[in-house]
């Protein structure tokens, strides 16, 4: 029987089957209610499931940095000079003196979150990180739980199928976290449990109706075709998200670990969102704006996350990396953007090339279209 994600076991390994990782990934955003924490792994070969471990810690130490302060939410404001690292190591402490989290890992992790430091060597034990890590990632998401989802590749050999589930099993039992599997699945090993995944209705639908072979629609509109003429909106506010011709992506390497956005934050791990948000605060027009946000057009329907709204405005802006290209991916955006426009929301799409080589027209494209629609004269601004 198919399982929903609250439902699966976050105290040993699995195998997911029912659903392609593409699939799987776009019905954990955002997290279902009653989930667990779901943080997403890209697997290598590793040597020895040791190794595999300590690359998993690593990442996972990694994401718990860049998630701060979600996890630590009193030192929210604390500067890293002057007292600040006493006042976070305090902090700390005080929260785990309530909690099961252990008092000197979370100090330590704090004092390295302030300094935007990147984790290093550290004097606690695998098992004692492992435990740590997986209640501070499920705390920065207000999660009781955890869980890894491990998206293994094709081509693996029987020692590293035997190396890669070793690893999740140990850290299914030190961690107390769910390790999910799903990719490749693992040919050599017979003490898996496989579970089916049951996917939203709207997931389901758009995995059945585009198969991961197809190729992805071609979008002719760029924000590089030049003004737009009087009266309609910018190319960027057509649907265009590709890249003009030529244009690189800045990255298009994916991370080794991928994690869900915290809501009223831009993602620690999009630079795009990052620049965008620099240069918005500084701007007054730009007040009103929050970060990732969910919507929900009805009580039965499926929520969706939006990264930038300005809700009295009824103005949604996402910004698409290289995975927006996926097929799955592709077809979920043009429904979801159907959707909000319905619900009387205005969808601006900016690609994240289109923010690293040219954030000042970025900013100003949205400065026009913020301030047009609360004045009531942008075209199309009437709510549905």
């Amino acid at each position: 029987m198919a399982r929903s994600w609250a439902e699966l076991p976050t105290n040993r390994v699995i195998g997911l089957t029912g659903a392609s990782p593409q699939a799987l990934a776009l019905s954990l955003e955002p997290l279902p209610d009653g989930a667990p924490a779901v943080l997403t792994y890209a697997a290598t070969a590793a040597p020895t499931a040791s190794a595999m471990v300590e690359s998993v810690l690593s990442e996972l130490e990694t994401a718990a940095v860049a998630l701060y302060p979600a996890w630590l939410p009193d030192a929210e404001g604390i500067a890293p000079g002057g007292a600040g690292v006493g006042a976070v190591r305090a902090l700390a402490l005080e929260m785990a003196s309530g909690t099961h989290h252990f008092g000197p890992f979370v100090a330590d992790l704090a004092q390295t979150s302030l300094r935007g430091e990147a984790p290093g060597p550290t004097r606690f034990p695998p098992e004692v990180r492992a435990a740590g890590l997986a209640r501070v990632l499920a705390a920065a998401f207000g999660r009781p739980r955890v869980a890894l989802l491990i998206d293994v590749p094709e081509g693996l050999s029987a020692r590293d199928e035997d190396v890669l589930l070793a690893g999740g099993e140990w850290l299914a039992h030190r961690a107390g976290m769910g390790v999910w599997l799903t990719g490749a699945r693992l040919a050599s090993v017979d003490r898996l449990e496989t579970v089916m995944v049951r996917l939203p209705a709207e997931v389901a639908a758009i995995a059945r109706d585009v198969p991961e072979t197809s190729v992805r629609p071609t979008v002719t509109a760029h924000a590089s075709e030049g003004p737009a003429r009087a009266g309609s909106a910018p190319a960027a506010y057509r649907g265009a998200f590709l890249p003009p011709s030529g244009m690189r992506e800045p990255d298009l390497r994916r991370p080794a670990v991928r994690y869900p956005a915290v809501a009223g934050r831009p993602h620690p791990a999009s630079a795009a969102e990052q620049a965008l948000e620099r240069a918005l605060a500084v701007c007054d027009w730009a007040a009103g704006r929050a970060w990732n946000q969910t919507h929900q057009s009805h009580p039965l329907a499926l929520s969706i996350r939006l990264d930038l709204l300005w809700r009295q405005e009824r103005c949604v802006v996402e910004i698409d990396g290289p995975e927006h290209r996926e097929a799955v991916r592709f077809e979920a955006d043009r429904r979801r953007d159907v959707q909000l426009q319905l619900d009387g929301y205005a969808v601006l799409r900016f690609t994240n090339a289109q923010i690293a080589s040219d954030l000042e027209t970025v900013v100003r494209q949205l400065e026009r279209f913020v301030v047009s629609r609360r004045a009531g004269t942008f075209e199309g601004s009437r709510h549905v």
